[in-house]
């Protein structure tokens, strides 16, 4: 329950309270100072409290912008100022020493340190009229403003890929305000929209045309729900900790069930083993995410943020077509997924991983150079808390954090984890399944991405260390299964990449929350990124192909349980931040 305190004389024929009540507000009567003082004595501590001016003339939605969003500890518009328990205190402190002016106690607010959200209302009207000419005037333009198109309007992402954009949204902004009206919330919209992808990946498993093709349509019918879900959450402010993980990770494990069933559904067909496709294709989107996530992490806050290179990207974005193009090239979640469905409907699952892996390299060799060049031309200063999250970011295990301790890097942090990256994986692929030799290359794997972290990571293109430390694990795994060459060794990888890989993703969501990464305990209890590649490579070597095979599936469903359960205690305990991430263009 939420308590508006209306203070002030009443104004005749004012919608307020009902506007109030309707947003699901107790509204108390104030009418001078100390009335407002007690009632905002009476409301208990966990609520959250408004307080709005008797006089105020605005649109609904204008006051819930600003009195109902869950992601701010203080929001004010004018005529109303609300505050979360967390700032209970500043506003009994602000009341106390301003009075009870909705405008003069925000200002009193921010002048005691507390950040005080105020939404962007464009042209939603929200003023405190002086007398009755300027009130008749305000009412005029909160008759000519429709504030529930503009509520509509602003469901949709401000920035979305082409496909979303023009195929999807201007239908799915509907639907997200159909389910608004029955109540439904985002949390059950993104359930809903991972039971379709799920049913997706059973039909596509068929490997029968029909069930290719179902398969297809129910995969853009999952996309439809997974827009519709963030579109509610931004139309009707229904943001949340459990809505914020369950967005965060759903997207990913709807993609790679749906590859798991295209392999399956190969095999199903016509005896067609495409799991090493894809777990290809599962690596490479998963990596180019890592480089997303690392790119922005590092420059977060950094000082002196500009380049030629952003600053010739600012001036194609104002030549309307190259915004598409560019959008497009980087190949988003809307037509990635596109992409799948039609060829899942229309060819093979070989075709479609083809052409999936295909694109993504082509999009993560553009948006790599791209950040490359932005780093490399870019004088800014990195932050510790930059430095902290990429450390974070790399995963680095007992080993490596022990070794880091004792030993300093002569060369650039990337170019010694690429060192020891690169020679576990070609060893990995290139010798012989069973040999020592991975294990050797494994061990120097460990050196160096101990060496890599042995600093602060502040340098210039550090951010690209987390990438190539999940580039070489994930690929160390795939082509060891590979070259066992033997049934359920490539699906268990596919199984053991697809946990770690979630970790990663908490990993990423929690920093972003601004909580920090996950414990410490749960690094070290599943090894850390070299130790896990070193584990690997042991088994390759101590153990028989089927074994290694049935030791690959032992280590997916350890690691799936261990960090499965920290992530939800996490994520629906009472210290996950309550936040909205638009993740990925659409």
């Amino acid at each position: 329950m939420s308590t508006a305190i209306v203070t002030g004389q009443p104004v005749p024929g004012s919608s307020l309270e009902g506007d109030l009540r309707a947003l699901g507000f107790d509204v108390r009567l104030a009418p001078d100072q100390a009335d407002a003082a007690a009632a905002l004595a009476t409301v208990p501590g966990d609520q959250r409290v408004a307080v709005v001016d008797a006089g105020f003339v605005g649109h609904v939605h204008a006051l819930r912008l600003g009195l109902t969003d869950p992601r701010f500890h203080a929001s004010a518009i004018p005529g109303a100022v609300a505050v979360l328990p967390s700032a209970r205190q500043a506003l009994n402190r602000a009341v106390q020493e301003t009075g009870s002016v909705p405008d003069a106690v925000a200002k009193s607010l921010e002048a005691a340190g507390t950040d005080v959200h105020r939404p962007e209302l464009g042209e939603l009207v929200a003023a405190v009229p002086a007398d009755p000419q300027t009130r008749n005037e305000a009412r005029q333009a909160l008759a000519a403003v429709d504030d529930e198109a503009i509520r509509l309007r602003t469901a949709v992402k401000a920035r979305d890929g082409f496909f979303t954009t023009y195929c999807i949204s201007p239908y799915s902004r509907y639907l997200a305000r159909w389910c608004a009206r029955r109540g439904l919330t985002p949390n059950q919209v993104t359930t809903a929209s991972l039971l379709t992808a799920l049913i997706a990946a059973g039909c596509a498993a068929t490997g029968t045309r029909p069930g290719f093709v179902a398969a297809g349509v129910l995969l853009l019918f999952s996309f439809v729900l997974d827009c519709t879900d963030g579109q509610l959450a931004r139309y009707s402010l229904q943001y949340s900790t459990l809505g914020a993980w369950l967005d965060a990770t759903f997207d990913r494990a709807k993609e790679y069930a749906y590859y798991a069933g295209l392999a399956l559904g190969a095999v199903h067909a016509n005896g067609d083993d495409v799991w090493a496709l894809a777990l290809g294709a599962m690596v490479l989107q998963t990596c180019r995410h890592v480089v997303d996530f690392s790119f922005n992490e590092a420059n977060h806050d950094a000082t002196a943020n500009t380049s030629p290179t952003a600053a010739l990207s600012d001036k194609l974005d104002s030549v309307g077509w190259t915004v598409w193009v560019r959008r497009m090239i980087v190949l988003p979640i809307g037509e990635r997924w596109a992409l799948i469905a039609i060829l899942t409907a229309l060819t093979t699952p070989r075709i479609t991983f083809w052409v999936l892996i295909v694109g993504c390299a082509l999009a993560a060799c553009y948006t790599t150079a791209g950040r490359v060049l932005r780093s490399l031309t870019r004088k800014a200063h990195r932050t510790d808390r930059a430095a902290q999250a990429l450390a974070d970011l790399a995963d680095s295990g007992p080993l490596a954090q022990a070794l880091a301790r004792v030993a300093r890097s002569p060369l650039p942090a990337p170019v010694i984890a690429a060192v020891g990256g690169v020679a576990v994986v070609a060893v990995s692929g290139l010798t012989d399944f069973g040999g020592p030799w991975p294990i050797v290359a494994a061990a120097v794997y460990c050196v160096t991405s101990a060496l890599a972290v042995s600093r602060p990571l502040k340098g210039t293109l550090d951010w690209l260390v987390p990438p190539v430390f999940r580039a070489s694990e994930y690929l160390t795994i795939l082509l060891l299964a590979a070259r066992a060459d033997v049934n359920g060794a490539l699906p268990a990888a596919f199984g053991l990449v697809a946990a770690v890989a979630y970790h990663h993703y908490d990993t990423v969501y929690r920093i972003r929350g601004g909580t920090g990464a996950p414990p410490h305990w749960l690094v070290r209890a599943i090894g850390g990124h070299e130790g896990r590649t070193l584990v690997v490579t042991l088994v390759a070597a101590l153990f028989t192909k089927t074994d290694f095979s049935l030791a690959l599936t032992v280590l997916a469903v350890a690691v799936a349980l261990v960090v499965l359960a920290e992530s939800i205690r996490f994520w629906v305990s009472a210290g996950a931040p309550a936040v909205h991430d638009e993740g990925e263009p659409a």
